[in-house]
């Protein structure tokens, strides 16, 4: 599920792999390179577009800014309280989807369920559900822009986690994208409370901001022991790409449901404020294209690292961060201060060198090492790239 609920490349991680959805596993989900076939044939326009890197890329970027932004769209009305349902949607639609390209013939390698799995994969599921509702709320409080930089916090979380359950390491180039991200936080911080102190009702604004920080601090934790979890118990189930993605989404279902019939309210009157005639359509419509969006970004993955490469494919991840906060400033009226842009480009400028921090480690210790560290599948990477977007 997007992570959100969501959300870069293949990338060595220590000891196993991590993220499923986010090796062995990279094979069916990555289509092999097409053989050499007749010139004729590679000259098509389809084929063409199957092997553009620049088109594989745009694709990926494409559907990870439209992920965040459709979630920022349904989220963002003044009365909206039914996250709980709304990502109860985005698993259904996301499974019927899968349901139907493994129908069709699209998705050859989805096995049956398997009840003993999903016991076991279950407590990971609760953890998936902790990271995409606080994750909504979140991103319910605040601008795209602030959620994408924080988003970034994130990721130093994880790196201290993995030094801690899985004997990782964090290297100085690291230390110093951590400290941008740190940096980029406070200054969207700063920059954030001070635009809403300027308005008419600065106490109302500054009340939602606080509320969106406090959420986004429960997210920076979920989304991190989610993965951290996640990567832990992944090991010993033998999961297939689709099957992480199926699984995720089929066992969060029912909780979901529960939660929305327990804690929210389902009354007419609330409805109606929830999805005004106005913009029902359209909500429901975003609603529908988020969970399709899961699969969107996992495809687009997968078809990336296809075409590119694993150092290409992380780079993108790391640019990508710069149009999904432009996309806020864009198409919800973000402010537009020195404050926020400096924050947005720090945010940047961290991602580009954690990165490149990530790339050397993995190149030393492929140099270094005589065995070879498994490789993180690609729709294990959109997944983790979902949970960051």
């Amino acid at each position: 599920m997007s992570d959100k609920k969501n959300e870069d490349y293949a990338i060595r991680m220590p000891d196993a792999a991590l993220r499923s959805p986010y090796g062995g596993e990279k094979d069916p989900f990555i289509p092999q390179r097409p053989a050499r076939v007749a010139s004729h044939s590679l000259a098509s326009p389809i084929s063409k577009i199957e092997n553009s890197p620049v088109i594989s890329v745009l694709a990926y970027c494409l559907s990870s800014i439209s992920m965040t932004v459709v979630n920022k769209y349904v989220v963002s009305g003044s009365e909206w309280n039914l996250n709980f349902f709304y990502l109860a949607v985005q698993s259904i639609v996301c499974i019927v989807t899968i349901e139907v390209c493994k129908q069709l013939g699209l998705i050859k390698n989805l096995a049956p369920f398997d009840v003993n799995k999903g016991k076991r994969w279950f407590p990971v599921s609760l953890l998936l559900v902790g990271m995409i509702y606080t994750s909504t709320k979140s991103l319910q409080y605040l601008s795209v822009p602030v959620y994408t930089i924080f988003k970034n916090l994130t990721t130093i979380v994880i790196a201290y986690g993995e030094v801690l359950w899985f004997g990782g390491s964090v290297t100085p180039l690291a230390l110093l994208s951590f400290g941008l991200m740190v940096l980029s936080s406070v200054v969207a911080a700063w920059a954030d409370t001070r635009s809403a102190s300027q308005t008419a009702e600065a106490a109302a604004a500054l009340a939602t901001l606080n509320a969106g920080y406090a959420w986004m601090g429960l997210n920076v934790f979920c989304t991190a022991s989610y993965i951290l979890s996640m990567r832990k118990v992944i090991k010993s189930m033998n999961f297939k790409d689709w099957d992480s993605m199926f699984y995720n989404n089929f066992l969060t279902i029912p909780v979901l449901i529960a939660c929305s019939l327990i804690a929210e309210d389902w009354s007419s009157q609330n409805l109606s404020k929830n999805f005004p005639p106005d913009s029902r359509n359209a909500l429901l419509i975003g609603m529908i294209y988020s969970g399709m969006a899961a699969i969107f970004i996992s495809y687009c993955s997968a078809w990336c690292i296809r075409v590119t490469s694993s150092t290409t494919y992380s780079m993108v991840g790391a640019l990508n961060k710069l149009p999904v906060a432009v996309s806020g400033l864009i198409f919800f009226s973000a402010p537009v201060t020195v404050g926020s842009v400096s924050a947005i480009l720090l945010g940047f400028i961290s991602g580009i060198v954690f990165t490149w921090a990530k790339v050397r480690q993995s190149q030393v210790a492929k140099n270094s090492l005589p065995t070879t560290q498994p490789t993180m599948s690609a729709s294990s990477q959109s997944t983790r790239d979902a949970a960051n977007s």
